[in-house]
């Protein structure tokens, strides 16, 4: 008869050999002036699906959803969530069924809400939703553009579905919001592709110029009545609106500034939205959310590779400009928590950029 077999435990501090890497997370949803709310840390390293690219970070922007995912999104099981949806940097490795890219690429990206976020040394991302980084520019200004060029592209040509063309069409589109992130794109975007008449909404001097300067016809102040500042200015109504923040406040002015027929589209995160009030007018709502065709995997998923490429070859053709407000430094958790604080103080001008380990 055979003796039993006697497993024996390994200590699992020998058994630890996967290298590890530098990254920022969180381990509880806690506020912005807490130290822990983001904490530096070390992961041990991902490693790249089929489709995947694996990507030695370089730089990283901080957007809304970081904050709104930090505040409302407890990690699970004592797990470390890490954030960041934002990379431009150097592909390290590819997955076996990857053809878009090779190992040495510079690529930017603003990865999928459903997997680990970027502000890690190194992140792997499906290979559709990249784009190769535009030459003219470094990392750090690389960094600041994927979230908002793919959010205001798919806003503006699909959402809202303004033809590309200088052709005076009498369209308008009205951009509440013009100078944040998203805004800066949209209200380059408009201008230099299509042939709306553009109108930003910007509440302070400093905002204001920087609405004007990337191409706005128009720029208005959004803590008064919108309506009523449009009508101000001459302009009775528009065509199209865009509504990037505060779209609860601002529902029935907007209802009253479009144009019968008119369609508003929409980004932020309204409690509740009270849409009857567009019956009266047959106004259209459109919702734009650029995580939607890498969390459900549509068909469609690689136009995203492609308007990366298109955005970076209007930013290396001097048609777009990045839209890099401050630079905070280094990728680490202090620095994080100042972009993250900036950014929920609502006073952020463009991006917030953090380059390097």
């Amino acid at each position: 008869m055979m003796a039993p077999i006697e497993f024996i435990q390994i200590p699992s501090s020998i058994n630890h050999t996967e290298p590890l890497m530098k990254a920022i997370a969180y381990y509880a949803s806690l506020p912005i002036s807490d130290a822990k709310s983001l904490q530096d840390i070390e992961l041990p390293e991902p490693v790249a699906g089929p489709r995947d690219l694996l990507v030695e970070v370089k730089a990283i922007s901080v957007n809304p959803v970081d904050t709104k995912v930090r505040q409302n999104a407890a990690p699970e099981n004592g797990a470390a969530k890490v954030l960041g949806w934002d990379v431009a940097g150097v592909v390290k490795a590819v997955g076996s069924d990857v053809t878009l890219f090779k190992a040495g690429d510079k690529v930017f990206y603003a990865g999928s809400i459903a997997r680990a976020g970027g502000n890690s040394e190194l992140h792997v991302v499906d290979e559709r939703i990249v784009g190769h980084m535009p030459r003219s520019l470094g990392f750090a200004e690389a960094a600041a553009l994927p979230l908002t060029a793919i959010t205001a592209w798919e806003l503006l040509f699909e959402r809202l579905q303004i033809s590309e063309g200088s052709t005076d069409q009498g369209q308008s589109l009205l951009i509440v919001g013009a100078a944040g992130g998203v805004g800066s794109i949209l209200t380059q975007l408009a201008n230099q592709l299509t042939g709306l008449k553009v109108i930003g909404t910007a509440s302070r001097a400093q905002t204001r110029d920087w609405v004007s300067d990337l191409g706005a016809d128009l720029v208005i102040d959004h803590s008064q009545p919108l309506s009523e500042e449009l009508k101000r200015a001459g302009i009775t109504s528009v065509t199209h609106v865009a509504s990037l923040t505060q779209t609860d406040q601002h529902l029935p002015q907007l209802v009253e500034a479009l144009a019968p027929q008119g369609k508003l589209a929409l980004i932020d995160d309204p409690k509740s939205l009270d849409i009857s009030l567009l019956k009266r007018k047959s106004l259209s709502l459109h919702w734009e959310f650029m995580y939607t065709r890498s969390l459900f995997e549509t068909p469609d998923m690689i136009e995203q590779h492609k308007l990366l490429n298109r955005v970076a070859e209007l930013i290396d053709a001097g048609t777009l400009k990045t839209t890099v407000g401050e630079h905070f430094g280094v990728i680490n958790a202090a620095n994080l928590r100042r972009a993250h604080e900036l950014l929920e103080s609502g006073k952020a001008k463009g991006k917030i950029v953090l380059e390097g380990f």
